[in-house]
């Protein structure tokens, strides 16, 4: 049972099915879920399940987006102006930016683009690890969640697209708009090819 993190908050249960997850078991799982109020959905044993495994795609455009020449709050005014609660860098100042950085130091290299965690990565370093230390994508006083934009962290940013050779370059809102939810939707696709996620629907269920 994969729950999301703030775990008291968030309604949704990945139910991760198994290659040998007996029936009852099943069951029981989906039991359980209901039982303590949380929405349930079934789903098959793949790196990030269904919920994740999306958010990594929209997380990738977003932070490419960034490395291309936008800047983090433009990215998250955007998709917050779209309907989303918070945008994604935002979201990775919530969560952490050490848990990914944790999470890449024990992945081969190959696996993911280091160009995009670049910034994080250096963000991390610089002690910056989100709101638990009051800085992170954005700055942020005592006891107050509201982001503010960081001009260390436009330098950062900046210096990174230099070291890639990148020429930074204006956004249209339209743009960022597209590229990440286009990827959300089409990793969503290969997950349901894949049978990670059992009908579109699921995918829906997630999302809402």
């Amino acid at each position: 049972m994969h729950f999301f993190s703030p775990a008291n908050v968030m309604r949704l249960c990945e139910i991760v099915r198994g290659e040998k997850t007996a029936q009852d078991v099943l069951m029981t799982a989906i039991d359980v879920t209901k039982r303590i109020k949380k929405v349930g959905v079934v789903c098959g044993n793949r790196d990030g399940f269904i919920g994740n495994r999306m958010l990594g795609g929209y997380g990738y455009q977003a932070s490419l987006c960034v490395l291309e020449g936008a800047m983090p709050e433009q990215v998250d005014a955007v998709l917050r102006n779209f309907g989303m609660p918070m945008g994604p860098l935002q979201m990775s100042d919530l969560a952490g930016l050490d848990i990914d950085y944790k999470s890449r130091k024990d992945r081969d290299p190959q696996s993911f683009d280091g160009r995009v965690s670049r910034s994080a990565d250096l963000l991390v370093e610089m002690g910056r690890l989100g709101q638990k230390t009051q800085a992170g994508y954005y700055d942020y006083a005592p006891g107050d969640r509201t982001p503010k934009p960081s001009p260390a962290v436009a330098e950062i940013i900046e210096k990174v697209s230099k070291e890639y050779g990148i020429t930074r370059r204006k956004f249209s809102d339209e743009e960022i708009l597209e590229r990440c939810m286009l990827s959300l939707m089409n990793v969503g696709c290969e997950v349901l090819r894949e049978n990670v996620a059992y009908r579109a629907s699921d995918i829906d269920v997630v999302y809402l």
